[in-house]
């Protein structure tokens, strides 16, 4: 194994809930508070606060769940590959019992939660948005639909952490799903996609063996990681064109600086794209980290600067 296991209880739950993974969910709700900030033109903290409790609950519910749902497939890659890192449930972290109940949990707790929230905030529609938010992972990963093992879970991930988180956000802090800077959200989901085809890298034997279609299963890891890499070009392209063409003028400086940290990790991505090859786990890890630092850097860049940008003037 590449890492030991934990053996206390606190140590056991930290493994299964995966913090480092945390920054997918965390930066789109940033996003969200920042749209939120340049749709009315003031920080809500409630509703700020109110978009951090609830992403926490969705990570909960998603990161669980998601173990739960690829139990088999998680236990099969362990047997092919027995010297890859720990799993939770097939390497006896927590149970699958266990698993589910903190899940489903965590996802009854955030509608539950919703409802005070949406009369609090005078948000009617809040309880749908977060039902819609937890079903779009039920459909990604789990019976009947699993999209994930179908074809199409990438596309669903992209539309959830690309559009509805950030769309949650700003509703809960302004009152509406869009504003005017939403038109940096076609970017921001392409890299969000290719994110969510790089998730499949490290898994593509075990997933084909295991009877997931995703896309680098279908089209194989030397396609998969081009497109990763020409998505992590057009996002931050798509950003700058959606500025300059449906807001009537130059770029804003926001969006110029946010596709400036984008594009500055474009070589790394690229030069560690060359190692990532089927079954180079540790290249692909790094490849992974590649993307997700550029991504979630101009993502930040992005949520924080809508956040402060009307103190100087944009």
């Amino acid at each position: 194994m590449s890492e030991p296991l934990p053996t206390s209880a606190l140590g056991r739950l930290r493994f299964a809930l995966k913090p480092a993974s945390w920054p997918k969910l965390l930066v789109p709700a940033v996003i969200g508070v920042g749209l939120a900030v340049d749709t009315s033109g003031a920080l809500s903290v409630p509703g700020a606060l109110a978009m951090l409790a609830l992403t926490v609950l969705d990570l909960i519910f998603v990161v669980c769940l998601n173990d739960w749902g690829d139990r088999e497939v998680d236990a099969l890659k362990r047997r092919m590959f027995p010297a890859t890192s720990p799993k939770t449930i097939p390497d006896g972290v927590l149970s699958a019992r266990a698993l589910l109940g903190l899940g489903l949990g965590a996802g009854l707790f955030a509608l539950a939660v919703s409802v005070p929230v949406s009369l609090l905030l005078a948000r009617p529609l809040l309880p749908a948005l977060v039902l819609g938010a937890l079903a779009t992972f039920w459909l990604y990963s789990l019976p009947p639909i699993r999209l994930n093992y179908r074809g199409g879970g990438e596309l669903l991930e992209a539309l959830g952490v690309g559009v509805i988180l950030p769309a949650l956000g700003c509703y809960l802090g302004a009152g509406r799903l869009f504003g005017p800077s939403a038109t940096m959200l076609g970017g921001w989901t392409m890299l969000a996609l290719a994110s969510a085809v790089a998730s499949g890298l490290s898994d593509e034997r075990s997933d084909a063996a295991g009877g997931k279609r995703t896309v680098v299963t279908m089209l194989g890891n030397l396609a998969a990681r081009r497109l990763i890499v020409a998505l992590a070009v057009v996002g931050p392209l798509a950003w700058l064109a959606a500025t300059f063409l449906l807001e009537g003028g130059p770029p804003r400086p926001l969006a110029i600086v946010a596709a400036l940290v984008a594009f500055d990790g474009v070589p790394t991505l690229h030069r560690r794209s060359e190692a990532a090859v089927t079954d180079a786990f540790g290249a692909i890890t790094h490849f992974k980290s590649a993307l997700h630092g550029l991504a979630w850097r101009a993502g930040l860049t992005w949520g924080v600067g809508l956040v402060v940008a009307p103190a100087f003037g944009w």
